[in-house]
């Protein structure tokens, strides 16, 4: 049962519309609570991290059935619901990557 499993976490890369549409679409249908998207490359489609294209952290919570998203980027707090407690910013998400 995907309400058992409070967080799903995808790194994006050129397949990006799986990651944003077709796998957000089916983990909202299965229940999962929250489920980020780390696009550290900034390549996912402008309806999904805006305009202009950056490196975007999403989070996806799962409010009366459907996904509320929330973008962090650069220097700013990730703010998650399952992890209350976590202390990074977009930024050193993203670094670690490189």
């Amino acid at each position: 049962m995907g309400s058992s499993v409070p967080l799903i976490v995808e790194v994006t890369s050129t397949n990006w519309g799986d990651d944003c549409a077709l796998k957000l679409e089916a983990y909202e249908s299965m229940r999962i609570q929250e489920y980020w998207i780390i696009d550290y490359l900034g390549l996912d489609s402008r309806r999904f991290i805006g305009n202009p294209k950056q490196p975007t952290f999403s989070i996806d919570q799962l409010i009366d059935g459907e996904y509320q998203v929330k973008l962090f980027r650069e220097g700013q707090p990730i703010e998650s619901p399952t992890f209350s407690e976590l202390k990074l910013t977009a930024q050193q998400v993203f670094a670690k990557g490189n």
